[in-house]
């Protein structure tokens, strides 16, 4: 037990302000970035609903994966753009435990959502003829409501064990968000337990569902070698390549945050960059681009604004 400490009502978050002649670059650099996720995720989401054709499992998984990808954007980095510009990097303890809660809840449902996207592709590569069956929209939709439950039970559950007594000072929280390793070493009850068993959960929730997307590829794989024609085994890897891809860097660099040992060194709030601002950027970017379904799609809304303006 920590003692002969103030009970904290607020925390500061360090972030940045240790770099102080970076702050206006970072600030440029990072809403430059945090903008383009937005434009790119709402893109997919709006040409997912205007677009019939896009009106299937593969998109559907898409256009939700684009929406968790926003929440929890939104739950961090407005947050740390102000504080790049302010004196003042206060948050309150309630507000620290909302931040982290919804933090937590959205990226871990992001995670499950990257596993079913996995799954909708075993099934349409491995099972193709039963497929239609097998994963309807509203299967689909189901298994999407099961992640964000899932996505929040966890939430919640690490929230509960970091915010479940006070914090003692110092109120230094040394990340640009309420991070859970990083507030639950203020804990005033014993933080080294409680930060070992919710690393635990978060582990076993990043290498469950890391393993689940690994296990599917290997089946996807077998089925594709069995393919006769260059042409099918080309067209069937050109469905999973951009999942594949956003898979490696999403679990690659959250791997860097939450397996990191903790007296390992570090600034843990660059550390978190890739994790929380760089990969966001990319995902749409890769789905979008790599995507002919959605440029045709995209092509056709300029064609329709175009001859509306005419």
């Amino acid at each position: 037990m920590k003692i002969n400490h103030t009970i904290l009502k607020e925390f500061i978050l360090v972030g940045f302000s240790v770099y102080p002649h970076a702050q206006t670059f970072l600030f440029v650099v990072f809403f430059c970035l945090y903008l383009l996720t937005l434009t790119g995720n709402l893109a997919i989401m709006y040409l997912t609903w205007v677009d019939r054709c896009l009106h299937t499992p593969m998109y559907l998984f898409l256009s939700a994966l684009s929406f968790s990808e926003t929440c929890y954007t939104l739950t961090i980095i407005p947050k740390m753009l102000a504080d790049l510009l302010a004196k003042n990097r206060g948050i309150s303890v309630i507000g620290c435990g909302m931040q982290m809660y919804f933090f937590l809840g959205f990226g871990g449902t992001h995670s499950i959502i990257l596993t079913l996207m996995g799954f909708d592709r075993f099934l349409a590569i491995c099972n193709p003829l039963r497929y239609p069956l097998l994963m309807t929209n509203v299967v689909c939709g189901q298994l999407v409501a099961s992640a964000w439950v899932a996505g929040f039970i966890i939430s919640i559950t690490e929230t509960a064990l970091i915010f479940r007594g006070s914090f003692c000072g110092p109120n230094l929280v040394k990340h640009f968000f309420c991070h859970m390793r990083a507030v639950v070493r203020l804990s005033c009850l014993d933080s080294e337990l409680t930060e070992l068993i919710v690393t635990a959960i978060s582990v076993s929730g990043l290498t469950g569902t890391f393993l689940l997307i690994i296990l599917t590829y290997v089946f996807i794989l077998s089925a594709v070698l069995r393919i006769p024609s260059a042409e099918g085994k080309q067209k069937a890897f050109s469905t999973c390549a951009s999942h594949l891809t956003v898979v490696i860097i999403h679990f690659g660099f959250a791997s860097i945050v939450y397996l990191k040992p903790g007296a390992s060194g570090g600034d843990d709030a660059v550390i978190a960059v890739p994790y929380t601002v760089v990969t966001p950027f990319l995902s749409p970017l890769i789905f979008s681009l790599r995507n002919k379904d959605m440029k045709s799609a995209f092509r056709k809304v300029l064609a329709k604004t175009s001859s509306l303006n005419k």
